[in-house]
């Protein structure tokens, strides 16, 4: 018997545990790290200016050299708090009718089948590609013309600006809550007729609460898109007490000689106080109510 020497070539090791972690889940820790910090450091950035005692932007290169509540302060010699209470109005009014508008357009859309239906449902498709920016000029003779015969619906007035985001509130706000109404199923319509239930009784009692996420959700980009509006704000709004927050911080910064960074800054961090109560308050809705509208037809 011969003795032979068995060579063998060594097996080739596989990716160790490390590297296919890194392969698969790693890479993406440093990747949030830098999204993190790109969405955080202007939000920390305009915080270290609101304290800042010099109130400018550029003064220093290091962040929260100083610490002073000087801006905060000066707030309360200013219009702010009047321009604060009149963006609160502006905002929850226009939510609210957005809201209500919206969710009974969704509604009959869903429900009911009639003449007009589908061309409808293409004509909110089609408006809802044009902002409402593009007919400020439309808006301002329009509101011109009313204020003639209702001061109430004229230029300079609340109630007016209101109106004119609500005329804007039934393109994607439909369709959003379209796809929702759709995902409740006819059935519990139907075995409420026949229980003797009215579409109001329908309406309110059953489908309203079956659809909360995406109504919070409307509600909630209704209520920012008013918050931060200054176009049409700026055109509807002339004097300095009916301002919003955007038209009158923006007085602050508009001259360049005279800018003062440290008390718009100071404005920005209370400003976004009440968006960032709403968003947490109504954070459980929000991608439940996204997904399922934008999926669901």
């Amino acid at each position: 018997m011969t003795d032979q020497t068995a060579t063998r070539t060594p097996a080739r090791r596989g990716p160790t545990r490390r590297s296919r972690w890194w392969g698969e889940l790693g890479w993406k820790y440093p990747v949030a790290a830098i999204i993190i910090f790109y969405a955080v450091f202007p939000l920390v950035y305009v915080l270290s200016a609101s304290v800042s005692e010099s109130g400018t932007l550029s003064s220093g290169g290091a962040l929260f050299a100083s610490f002073s509540a000087a801006n905060y302060q000066a707030l309360g010699d200013t219009s702010y708090w009047t321009w604060v209470a009149n963006t609160l109005i502006v905002g929850v009014a226009s939510s609210v009718g957005a809201v209500l508008m919206g969710a009974a357009a969704a509604y009959a859309f869903s429900r009911f089948r009639f003449t007009g239906r589908r061309p409808g449902l293409t004509a909110l498709l089609i408006i809802q590609m044009f902002p409402q920016t593009v007919a400020f000029i439309s808006v301002f003779l329009l509101l011109t013309a009313l204020g003639n015969v209702a001061p109430a619906l004229g230029i300079n007035s609340k109630i007016a600006l209101i109106c004119v985001y609500l005329g804007g509130a039934l393109g994607a706000n439909t369709f959003l809550m379209y796809g929702f109404f759709n995902s409740i199923p006819t059935e519990i319509d139907e075995a409420a007729k026949i229980d003797g239930a009215t579409h109001s009784q329908i309406y309110w009692q059953l489908i309203v609460p079956l659809v909360t996420p995406i109504l919070a959700v409307v509600g909630l980009l209704a209520f920012i898109a008013a918050f931060g509006d200054f176009i049409l704000a700026k055109i509807v709004l002339v004097s300095e007490d009916q301002w919003t927050l955007a038209v009158g911080m923006y007085q602050w910064v508009s001259n360049q000689l005279s800018a003062n960074w440290g008390l718009f800054a100071a404005g920005a961090v209370i400003a976004a106080i009440p968006v960032l109560i709403l968003f947490l308050s109504l954070q459980k809705y929000i991608v439940g109510g996204l997904s399922a509208g934008s999926v669901k037809g």
